[in-house]
């Protein structure tokens, strides 16, 4: 008997398909650099450029969809891990790329003004942009740790140079350098969980029959994930980055930033916590619950007292991830938590529209005192940044009421009444921090002439508050569509 003989590796299966939009998106940058680097175009010719390559990849998500739509149930469960299993082609991955190019195409429009201003680095921001896009696209689109912690270190260090890529004010770059350390931070703590994880468990897949080899060992390792996930979805406690980053960083791409984060985070932690560790559900659930919990309590509490909006954008994005988490320890947290995470998301980048509009797209801090009066200066910003501050805020009739009843409901069936009880409060007192914001561009004096928004940032409102309007009146479409979630 040879006892170097080996057994043949077999080939991993190819499946383009599930890479596409990620290709797409990576393709789209390089073209732009290339193309500002020999040619040095007009910026309509980068817009075009940058249109094009999230069109492509929204047409290979949709084709996505619809492959997976006519796969029988046996061939769906044998074809959705291609390249050796680092990849995963199911409904999730696909609603999670929707919703990351949704924010994408809203932050581009929302952030062109700024883009303008950079001149010849513009097409270092939009390259920028996509290659964030494709990270946390690819953390949602996989149950392997390691490519999971590859797509968080491509999607933040894009937000890292994002952060401080203007160059005109100290603030970006303290952002910029806070944001970077602490990320990097964040990521380290990761990746010893994941580490911790595969010497628990021997294995770094996600949704496979795990073998646990020390328990110790596993639980220590979620924690630390945990942890290190909070940090992007901007969790307490460890939000501490955000209200500074947030009034830091230029105004233009602060709403792309904080949506596309939360996006990839909680994707992350669908796959690792319910789709990996569901069988330790008891286990990491009340430390989950617990994040909530502190979430809300101290993202509604500090949001009060803030005379940035900004900074209460910030706090009330802390508060926001404790929602969500409630609904990700809840039963079936799947569809609430994507239902939520796609509201939220699109109001989010709809709101820092506005501040850059207000502020200046490349400007950092915006006191509430700037939007005094707003509702004479310009009404249509005036009433549609109340429309989604108000569908933040959970009234009824928006979507963002029944992203919350949803979640309550789901956390509520899981045995959390206790956090239901504390979401409901912080719920209440959160109105308190929107309707400030409200009457203060309604009943404020006006200080100054009118305010023309541009065209691109009307647009991003117009879609922002209709999807609030609209999935309030009507969610089920939108539910539907993130239940299809749960069919893999």
């Amino acid at each position: 008997m040879n006892l170097f003989q080996t057994q043949p590796i077999p080939a991993p299966d190819i499946n383009w398909l599930a890479i596409g939009p990620e290709i797409a998106l990576g393709v789209g940058a390089a073209v732009i650099l290339l193309v500002e680097v020999q040619w040095k175009p007009a910026r309509r010719v980068l817009a075009l450029l940058t249109a094009a390559s999230l069109a492509g990849a929204v047409g290979l998500s949709v084709w996505q969809w619809f492959w997976i739509a006519g796969l029988e149930p046996a061939e769906l469960h044998a074809t959705v891990t291609p390249f050796a299993r680092m990849v995963v082609l199911d409904y999730a991955a696909v609603f999670a790329r929707f919703v990351l190019l949704g924010c994408a195409v809203l932050g581009v429009a929302a952030g062109w003004k700024m883009m303008e201003r950079l001149g010849r680095r513009a097409a270092e921001g939009l390259a920028l942009l996509l290659l964030a896009t494709a990270g946390f696209s690819f953390m949602a689109s996989t149950t392997n740790l390691i490519m999971v912690f590859l797509g968080l270190e491509v999607g933040s260090i894009s937000l890292y140079v994002l952060a401080g890529i203007t160059r005109e004010r100290s603030e970006s770059d303290e952002a910029a350098i806070k944001y970077f350390l602490l990320g990097s931070f964040a990521s380290a703590v990761f990746i010893y969980g994941v580490a911790l994880l595969y010497a628990g468990t021997g294995s770094l897949e996600g949704v496979t029959d795990l073998v646990v080899l020390k328990p110790g060992v596993l639980l220590i390792g979620l924690v630390l994930v945990i942890a290190g996930l909070g940090f992007k979805v901007t969790a307490a406690p460890f939000h501490a980055w955000a209200p500074d980053v947030y009034q830091g960083a230029p105004a233009g791409v602060v709403g792309f930033m904080a949506a596309a984060a939360k996006i990839g985070g909680f994707a992350a932690l669908l796959r690792i916590l319910v789709e990996a560790f569901s069988d330790y559900r008891n286990d990491w659930a009340p430390v989950v619950a617990a994040l909530a919990g502190l979430s809300m309590i101290v993202g509604t509490l500090l949001a009060i007292v803030q005379d940035d909006i900004r900074r209460l954008l910030a706090y009330s994005g802390v508060a926001h991830a404790g929602f969500i988490l409630a609904g990700l320890v809840g039963a079936a947290p799947a569809r609430q938590v994507w239902f939520y995470v796609a509201v939220y998301t699109v109001q989010l980048v709809g709101a820092f529209a506005v501040v850059a509009c207000v502020g200046g797209a490349s400007a950092s801090r915006s006191a509430i005192s700037d939007y005094s009066g707003l509702a004479k200066r310009s009404p249509y910003m005036a009433g549609t940044f109340a429309v989604l501050l108000l569908g933040m805020g959970g009234l009824p009739l928006t979507s963002g009421f029944v992203a919350k009843f949803g979640v309550f409901q789901s956390a509520w069936a899981g045995g959390f009444a206790w956090l239901v009880i504390v979401a409901v409060l912080a719920s209440v007192a959160a109105f308190f921090v929107y309707l400030r914001v409200i009457v203060t561009m309604f009943m404020g004096d006006d200080q100054t002439g009118m305010l023309v928004a541009p065209l691109a940032t009307r647009l991003v409102l117009a879609v922002a508050t209709a999807a609030t309007l609209v999935f309030g009146f009507l969610p089920r479409p939108l539910l539907e569509l993130a239940g299809n979630v749960l069919s893999t």
